[in-house]
């Protein structure tokens, strides 16, 4: 069937991207700068040549900086994109309009990147035929009575997967390997393990093709997915159906939530997909380049990069707080997601002049918010520049990802001397977060994350091993405060291995053991490895994906992991909403905390060659057990005392030294000593109740 030409009329400029409205589309887009504006309409994601060109009339289709047009009759499933030219002065004011560059919407919900050439938008000259472009689709989506889960953020054990590496693996056995609807398969495995939310990382539209010249010979693309080129729409890689991304992914998010599992979505406002100086036109930078990013304030031809990926997004400026407040508004209404986390979110808090502010526009505006008020928000709280803000990110519900808990706690667990910030961490970081009136809540802790050494290798190597990623091993970071168990990397020694496997179920112990909220890292429960590579953000492979295969031979740390998940679980003194004082609240209750060496109540504060650390948690009611812990990160077995309880008994419900390191509370020996033997490197856990 032909289509076009098709009438137009004026439209509306107070409702941006695409619309259905009265009889046609209405579109709407933003420029300041822009003189002259068209829309180019194609019949397919792979044609080269549009059937229609329109050229918008400033004084028809122009109201204050909004270009818009209703382009009557226009049937659902058609292709667009934008055309701008004016002002081309990089040097003086920032302007970046080039007439030959197919601009995509920054408001499109639906977007093919079927034709993309990353390098031809790079070159000066026309790239139409190499462009991405959105689609025009209506939104009819049926939710079934969908409902959130609702899990307060104190209450949650988040789980941080790569949407596409999860099922991508052939071990997988998945249908659509790599896409939202295979991860639906996933869900099972999910409830078992005990996880309350899945941390996406970015879902949002990217560029794959983002890598380094040298990373792209080799094969290899950006796998991890930061490199947003469109805020409003789903990643068409990872649908089954590019043009039904949106609608794939709400089903995803659909089954999470009857599952009682949450959806947290990993943002990217920091920086695009559109790089630097000499990267290419998207977007943004064809539309209103010196509006949409920091630029140098000598040469406005050169971009101001606190992210390490070539540009920083002017997230302060009015209008561009008010899209990307819009995108999220978007998520969490139209898409039905839990919560956001905020990718190197300081570069967020920097005012157009480049310095932090306290009181950033966006950052208020999302704490604030009526409409994200349910919504969990959560920030990475550093940037590429040597801004760090943990414990003092702009705001009081902004929850934080705790590098110091990670740092502390690898440190503390490959035997460095010192217990005393160590249990600060334990107890919720109140060092960070109470002196503003925040709670233990408000830290994120964890140990892994996507970025780094997985919990395998963070107990095999010594050293990154970066070298497939084509940079020379330069790239990922230096400071792992790992430890090998004495030998680099891959071993058949079974006593380094028995020691491996009794460290990563240390890491697990204290993580769930500790205030405030755990992360974990998709693949650490079974210790997939990425052979010592802490960068893998180009390795969409095997290095990188989920190997379902090790399900079973790991099925020890599996069983591990599943019994600390459930034991934090049915404990409510291990997520308490309030600091722990070390005092008792009624003159007959025991102190909230109380803190041990070897003996009880000395711990070794102070002491720079401390290396165990004990604390028993009391239970605020009747019905909860008291806790008593023991980490002995030294390497020597000590002989430890256990704190009495009249009228109770103490019941061992973890050992990472023993055969069966946990054990739920009906298979639990009682232990009718007064003190006993914690072996070297080892984390036991007792619960105190009456008698079986």
């Amino acid at each position: 069937m032909a289509l076009g030409p098709y009438e137009v009329a004026a439209g509306h400029w107070d409702r941006a991207g695409a619309r259905f409205i009265d009889d046609g589309v209405n579109f709407c887009c933003f420029s300041h700068t822009a003189s002259t504006v068209e829309l180019l309409l194609f019949e397919h994601d792979h044609s080269q040549t549009p059937f229609q060109v329109i050229p918008l009339d400033p004084w028809q289709h122009r109201t204050f900086f909004f270009w818009h047009l209703l382009v009557k009759d226009l049937p659902e499933g058609v292709f667009y994109g934008w055309r701008m030219d004016g002002c081309h002065d990089t040097v003086h004011t920032g302007c970046r309009h080039d007439p030959g560059k197919l601009l995509l919407d920054p408001w499109a919900a639906t977007v093919s990147d079927r034709l993309w050439d990353r390098a031809r938008a790079c070159q000066p000259g026309d790239n139409v035929a190499s462009a991405m472009r959105a689609q025009i689709l209506r939104d009819h989506y049926d939710w079934e009575g969908d409902e959130h889960p609702h899990t307060p953020l104190v209450d949650a054990i988040i789980y941080e997967l790569h949407v596409g590496g999860f099922t991508r693996h052939p071990s997988a056995q998945a249908e659509h390997p790599g896409t939202f609807r295979a991860l639906i398969d996933k869900i099972p495995y999910l409830q078992e393990l005990g996880i309350t939310h899945v941390e996406l990382l970015p879902v949002m539209a990217f560029d794959v093709q983002d890598a380094p010249p040298k990373t792209l010979e080799l094969g290899l693309e950006n796998y991890w997915g930061y490199s947003t080129h469109s805020f409003f729409a789903p990643h068409p890689g990872y649908a089954v159906e590019p043009n039904r991304a949106r609608d794939e992914f709400r089903d995803m998010v659909k089954a999470l939530h009857r599952a009682g599992i949450g959806v947290i979505l990993d943002v990217v406002f920091n920086h695009t997909s559109e790089g630097g100086a000499t990267g290419p036109i998207i977007n943004f930078k064809g539309m209103d380049n010196e509006v949409f990013y920091h630029l140098d304030f000598d040469d406005r031809s050169q971009y101001r990069d606190y992210t390490g990926c070539g540009n920083t997004v002017n997230c302060n400026h009015p209008l561009v707080t008010r899209y990307l407040i819009d995108s999220l508004y978007y998520w969490a209404h139209d898409m039905h997601v839990d919560g956001f986390r905020f990718d190197l979110a300081s570069a967020m808090a920097r005012g157009e002049d480049g310095q932090p502010q306290q009181h950033a526009p966006i950052l208020w505006s999302i704490e604030l918010s009526p409409e994200l008020a349910r919504a969990h928000i959560i920030a990475e709280a550093w940037d590429a520049a040597g801004l760090y803000q943990v414990g003092d990110f702009p705001g009081y519900r902004w929850a934080e990802w705790n590098g110091h808990y990670r740092d502390v706690i690898r440190s503390f667990v490959r035997g460095d001397p010192g217990i005393d910030e160590v249990a600060t961490r334990i107890a919720g970081s109140s060092d960070l977060y109470e002196t503003r009136g925040r709670r233990p809540g408000n830290s994120i802790n964890f140990v892994t994350c996507h970025d780094g050494f997985t919990l395998h290798d963070l107990v095999s190597y010594n050293q990154k091993h970066n070298e497939a990623n084509g940079e020379d091993n330069r790239d990922g970071h230096n400071d792992n405060r790992s430890w090998n168990c004495g030998v680099e990397g891959p071993t058949d020694d079974p006593a380094i291995l028995a020691l491996r496997q009794r460290q990563a179920m240390n890491f697990i112990a204290i993580l769930m053991l500790s205030q405030g909220v755990p992360m974990l890292l998709a693949g650490d429960e079974i210790l997939r490895t990425q052979g010592g590579n802490n960068n893998s953000y180009c390795q969409n492979n095997e290095l990188s994906w989920f190997n379902w295969g090790q399900v079973e031979p790991q099925r020890a740390m599996l069983e591990f992991t599943r019994g600390l998940i459930a034991l934090r679980r049915r404990h409510p003194n291990l997520r308490r909403r309030h600091f722990l004082t070390g005092t008792a609240e009624h003159t007959h209750d025991l102190p909230d905390i109380s803190w041990h060496s070897a003996r009880l109540n000395r711990a070794a504060w102070g002491e720079a060659d401390a290396r165990l650390l004990a604390f028993t948690l009391a239970a605020r009611n009747p019905d909860e057990a008291h806790l008593h812990v023991i980490m002995n990160m030294s390497d020597k077995s000590v002989l430890c005392e256990l704190p009495p309880l009249p009228g109770l008994h103490w019941f061992r419900a973890v050992d990472t030294a023993d055969a069966r390191p946990v054990l739920p509370p009906p298979e639990q020996p009682q232990i009718n000593v007064a003190r006993l033997m914690v072996v070297a490197r080892s984390v036991m856990v007792f619960e105190a109740r009456a008698q079986l």
